[in-house]
């Protein structure tokens, strides 16, 4: 199971410096924020919380607002792999537990998604996906390895999607 964890959650040094401060926010409190997040997961738009309380919440969890917005960014990540593949709480325990967060929070992470999962997963199914009607110009720049790696993808993708008919 701690190879699919490791394609659920990956290892990255973003979520290595996130899950010491996630360990530290307090128990009591943590619960009702993952609530809020699960609660507005599904609005991609729009953030879990304004910016009044993102200041509450900095000096609640006596936290930086890079640190803050780490720990929102991660914990919505982390509800977001778990809405994709559609895991069952005991399975995000573990794999929650396998990135080195605390039992108590991985077990809160587990109680939230048994609670709210399917309505959440039910949420993002009834999202309607489609382009934006306004359309932006994005300038990319790519190094030669880049750009050749950005190549083989492209070809990899075209290969799958011919292998589809």
């Amino acid at each position: 199971m701690a190879a699919s964890a490791a394609l659920i959650l990956p290892q990255s040094p973003s979520m290595k410096k996130a899950v010491p401060l996630i360990n530290a926010i307090d128990t009591g409190r943590f619960p009702r924020l993952l609530s809020r997040i699960l609660q507005k997961l599904h609005l991609k738009a729009e953030s879990s919380f304004s910016e009044e309380e993102e200041e509450k919440l900095q000096a609640a969890f006596s936290l930086e607002k890079q640190e803050l917005h780490l720990v929102l960014e991660t914990i919505s990540f982390v509800l977001e792999q778990a809405v994709y593949h559609n895991v069952k709480p005991a399975v995000l325990q573990q794999q929650l537990e396998t990135i080195h967060l605390t039992q108590d929070k991985a077990e809160a992470f587990a109680n939230a998604w048994s609670t709210m999962g399917h309505e959440t997963v039910e949420k993002f199914r009834q999202r309607i996906l489609g382009p934006l009607k306004n359309l932006e110009k994005v300038l990319v720049e790519f190094n030669h390895k880049e750009l050749f790696d950005f190549y083989n993808k492209l070809e990899t993708i075209q290969a799958q999607l011919d292998s589809l008919t």
